[in-house]
Parts: structure tokens; sequence; C-alpha cells
């Protein structure tokens, strides 16, 4: 996994893991990564430096950028989740059959999201099907 600072056309700057800088060029060509603040998809790198972690210290896995408050982070994530859950289909526990199964054609193509195991999301990638880790829980949950 790799963590890259991404930057939107309206300068707005986020973090987000990908599984290889690879993986980040095939989402990015997609149209499969946005900006975590206003939504947009013109995302590119933005310049970064080696992050070197002391030993006994946990890694983030999301943090505001450096210019940006805990307040506008907030903000921004109550605002993807609200599109999110607004414009997607909650699938629950079936989001990695549906994902496929769109990826190979069987079913419509549409927006959605759910949950998956760790080995379930990791089998997505490696087979290129475009899914992305959502940084909340899911609201819903499946009965």
């Amino acid at each position: 996994m790799i963590k890259f600072t991404l930057k939107c056309e309206q300068d707005h700057r986020f973090d987000s893991w990908f599984q290889s800088a690879e993986a980040f060029d095939k989402l990015q060509k997609a149209g499969h990564v946005a900006c975590a603040v206003c939504g947009s998809d013109k995302v590119e790198k933005a310049l970064m430096s080696p992050r070197v972690q002391e030993a006994r210290r946990k890694a983030d896995t999301l943090r505001p950028a450096a210019d940006q408050s805990p307040d506008v982070t907030a903000q921004a994530l109550a605002a993807l989740r609200k599109h999110v859950e607004s414009n997607s289909d909650y699938v629950g526990g079936k989001f990695a059959q549906e994902a496929r199964d769109m990826h190979e054609g069987l079913i419509p193509s549409r927006a959605i999201y759910g949950e998956a195991r760790p080995d379930e999301a990791r089998k997505l990638l490696e087979d290129g099907v475009p899914v992305t880790p959502l940084p909340f829980t899911p609201g819903r949950k499946a009965n």
C-alpha cells in the first residue's frame, strides 16, 4: 500500500491510500479518484516528501492535510458521506460480488457502496475491478 497526497483543480489537498502507484494511475484514468472536499475528478498527485515514522507511533490512515483544519476535514467527510449515500445503492455484504458482476458485464453498472472483507477487496483490486475504501463506515447495515 502507498499513501499519496493529492490535490484537485481547486487546490484542495487530501491524503489517500492505494495498492500501488499503478493502481492510482489506473483508477485516475478511469475517473474513480475524486477530491475528498469538493468531489472534483480533476485530481493529481501533489508534491510530497517521504514520510519517515517512529517505530512506536502508529500510522494514521486518514489525516487532514497540513493546510486544512479538522473542522474543514470533518465537513468534507460529512459532505462526501451524504453524496455517496444519496447517489449510490447500499448493497451491504454483497459489495464484492456486485462490483465483480458489474465489472464483468453480468449486471448493469451503477454506483454502489457496502462492506467487503479485506481478502475480498484485495482480490477485486488484483483483478482490476475499480474500487476504493470509503473514509467512513456506512450508516446502514445489511439485514
